[in-house]
């Protein structure tokens, strides 16, 4: 049985002054899987995102989100629909604890209203439960500007799994990691793979390899290629727009 088509637009477009930074943009995005959006520094990426995620409003085309049109809806109304997105340069509370980064996020969730003790027990435990699911537990109280780069990502990835998303968008989540952190957020990414849908944005191509179920390939704003990671390496198209990137 075919998945189900979770998130879907039809011809989004979004320009800047004379650029048009993603033209007439068709996507599909279905329940389950990981899917890898990959193209050239300028290809639209982050703008094709921010369409998604309401931080940016289209210029013309549709936006449906499990049945629902939602091209008009604003970021908020987004995230409270189930769709959560961490950004490329990484987005925190430096002068907040962790705990207290991660307890805003599920306060804006709008799944906890603390109102006595017994619900305020129950809301510490899920601050530290999502801790726990990144590994980072143990730096609930520490100063969230005082982390190490990859401890600061985990921690915006936590703030992102604490709105318990059904559709979570990750914008570079490798960027400026080592190679064994790049390897423990690979696994973090399939076990949050495991309750929520991911799509990925990402130039490293053995993480997008290793990861994605299907990708699509943006150049110059368009849809240059989507299908499955093999049929995505054998593509004369997208192995000419790649040149030199170790695609090929």
């Amino acid at each position: 049985m075919a998945a189900l088509t979770l998130l879907s637009t039809d011809k989004l477009e979004r320009s800047f002054g004379g650029l048009r930074a993603v033209r007439e943009v068709d996507f599909e995005l279905r329940q389950g899987e990981i899917h890898a959006l990959i193209g050239p520094n300028g290809a639209g990426k982050t703008t094709f995102v921010n369409l998604l995620s309401g931080r940016t409003r289209a210029d013309a085309g549709r936006i449906h989100y499990r049945g629902r049109d939602i091209t008009g809806l604003p970021a908020y109304k987004r995230v409270r629909c189930g769709i959560a997105y961490t950004f490329q340069i990484t987005s925190i509370y430096p002068n907040l604890s962790v705990y207290e980064n991660v307890a805003i996020a599920i306060q804006g969730s709008d799944k906890f209203k603390v109102s006595d003790k017994t619900a305020e027990a129950g809301f510490c435990n899920a601050v530290l439960s999502v801790l726990g699911r990144v590994g980072i537990e143990e730096r609930a109280r520490d100063k969230a500007g005082n982390l190490a780069y990859g401890h600061q990502r985990l921690l915006e990835v936590a703030m992102g799994v604490a709105l318990e998303p059904t559709l979570f968008i990750l914008d570079e989540p490798t960027q400026g990691l080592s190679d064994s952190e790049i390897d423990g957020f690979c696994e973090l990414i399939i076990k949050i793979g495991e309750s929520a849908t991911i799509l990925l944005i990402e130039h490293n191509m053995a993480v997008v390899m290793a990861l994605a179920d299907t990708i699509t390939v943006l150049h110059q704003g368009a849809v240059l290629a989507a299908g499955s990671p093999q049929s995505i390496r054998k593509d004369a198209r997208v192995q000419a727009a790649y040149l030199g990137s170790g695609l090929t």
